[in-house]
């Protein structure tokens, strides 16, 4: 099975994607979108669609997971992410793909058995889990990896984690 991974925002998307073979997770591509600041958010929530597209028109991921959105205090902060997330959403759809959604804790706790665990303690066991030679970067690419490994090792209980 083919999972696409998407730590989704504005600015950077991080994208991972891996082959789950029973329970071995290869790596298959990594990376980010940028959009610059100084572009309009409709030519840069296009970017975003276009290049998710042309990843999964690449790589045929059977699912897309992706980190739910997570809002603290800047409204204006997460309104660009949601938009950004939805772009995301679209081209997944569009390609006819099932869409599901993780928190950080639950990534956290997939990936290193920890819900509170620390950021780099999170890109070391997808270094670990990946069997990379480094730390994946940047870490939007890091986190998309570990978004589609909570994934693979949800798969079990998926529908639970299905977008609505």
């Amino acid at each position: 099975m083919i999972i696409l991974g998407i730590d989704p925002g504005l600015a950077i998307v991080g994208y991972g994607v891996i082959e789950l073979l029973g329970n071995r997770h290869t790596v298959l591509d990594y990376g980010t979108i940028i959009t610059d600041k100084d572009m309009y958010i409709p030519d840069r929530l296009k970017l975003i669609y276009d290049q998710l597209s042309l990843i999964i028109n690449k790589y045929k991921p059977e699912d897309v997971a992706m980190e739910e959105l997570f809002f603290n205090k800047n409204v204006k902060t997460a309104i660009k992410v949601g938009q950004a997330r939805g772009a995301a959403i679209l081209a997944a759809k569009n390609m006819g793909l099932n869409i599901f959604e993780y928190t950080p804790l639950q990534v956290k706790q997939a990936v290193v058995g920890y819900g509170r665990a620390e950021k780099k303690q999170v890109q070391e066991m997808v270094k670990i889990l990946l069997d990379l030679k480094e730390i994946p970067k940047p870490d939007d690419a890091a986190d998309a990896l570990a978004i589609a490994i909570c994934h693979g090792s949800s798969l079990k209980y998926k529908n639970m984690f299905r977008m609505k």
